[in-house]
């Protein structure tokens, strides 16, 4: 597109169906590797994949011809047929429906950078459940949301 301009810098999140955590440690790396070439392929850069063992945080240039929801439809299709194709877990793999996305400006991008990238370091703590990590981040970005709508959480 010729003298088309943008800067949509996006941090999506999404879970595992049920919560479980089924992204262990001896694929979560290959998972992300992949999920930032599944981007790759459909044109759009990944800055920063990584996540927890049941959910991912993805961080990414959305060019100004797809839309947020064209490529998390494509990412999650092709993420969990190959985590199925490759049968990393036992049964049927599967993205709980949904995910959500907040677009991050260009003085934030190495802030969000960093938190992605150090998931598993806030995650040991063990009062940083994906529940309150997700309702602080619905929070800062203030977003409006129906808590009847919201991501299934399953507390131990």
């Amino acid at each position: 597109m010729a003298n088309t301009y943008t800067q949509l810098n996006i941090h999506a999140v999404f879970s595992v169906k049920g919560r479980h955590n089924f992204l262990n440690e001896q694929f979560r790396p290959k998972l992300f590797s992949y999920i930032s070439g599944i981007a790759k392929s459909i044109d759009v850069y990944p800055l920063a994949v990584n996540g927890w063992k049941d959910h991912v945080h993805m961080f990414f240039e959305l060019p100004p011809n797809k839309t947020l929801s064209q490529v998390m439809e494509v990412v999650k299709a092709n993420s969990s047929k190959w985590i199925n194709k490759n049968r990393f877990i036992l049964g049927k793999f599967e993205w709980q429906r949904g995910y959500s996305g907040f677009t991050i400006s260009r003085s934030q991008r190495d802030d969000v950078i960093n938190y992605i990238i150090n998931q598993e370091q806030h995650h040991k703590k063990t009062e940083n459940t994906f529940r309150k990590e997700y309702l602080a981040l619905m929070n800062k970005y203030e977003l409006d949301y129906d808590p009847r709508y919201i991501f299934v959480f399953y507390d131990k």
